[in-house]
């Protein structure tokens, strides 16, 4: 049984953050988002989607920074952090993984996170104007070709720092578990 001395240590703190952002990356990514398009009518999937979406993506900016503090020091070896930093291309890639990490939860956060739901916001707004679901059969007006190519190209951008981030996750959690096996 672990002594509970050890909750005054960063590395199950770190252990937690790590597990935490992994696991809530991954099943929003490919369980929870997927089940509520399939279950939910359009007009309410959006509005979860537009509440989930910034928790979301301010737990993919914070845990990694949560990591950044909790780095364990015996996984880190006696060079610390900024030893890992230093040698994160040789080293396993540590420091460049939690970056990735950071960088496209923050992306995600304060671009195009807000820049998809302003998108999704104009299109019901046209809508409304041409009498027309976004996602019903065209022809559509020019306006709504426009804003439904624009929130394609949003989305499909922050789809692809999600998945380059959880690739990042996943290749942190091998660089910590080599780490840890030493």
């Amino acid at each position: 049984m672990p002594s509970l001395s050890l909750l005054a240590t960063p590395a199950p703190w770190h252990i937690l953050a790590y597990g935490t952002l992994l696991g809530t990356t991954f099943f929003q990514s490919f369980v929870g988002g997927i089940v509520a398009f399939r279950c939910l009518p359009r007009p309410q999937f959006s509005t979860l989607q537009q509440n989930i979406f910034p928790v979301y993506f301010a737990l993919q900016t914070a845990l990694p920074a949560a990591l950044v503090f909790t780095y364990p020091a015996t996984v880190l070896g006696s060079g610390g952090w900024s030893a890992a930093l230093d040698n994160a291309a040789g080293g396993g890639g540590a420091g460049v993984s939690i970056l990735v990490m950071f960088l496209g939860g923050l992306l995600n956060a304060a671009v195009l996170g807000p820049a998809t739901t302003k998108c999704m916001r104009e299109r019901k707004h046209q809508e409304t104007r041409d009498g027309k679901k976004s996602y019903d059969a065209g022809p559509h007006s020019d306006a709504m070709q426009r804003l439904n190519s624009q929130f394609s190209l949003l989305h499909g951008l922050s789809s692809l720092v999600n998945m380059i981030a959880l690739g990042a996750m996943v290749w942190y959690g091998l660089v910590l578990a080599e780490r840890l096996s030493l």
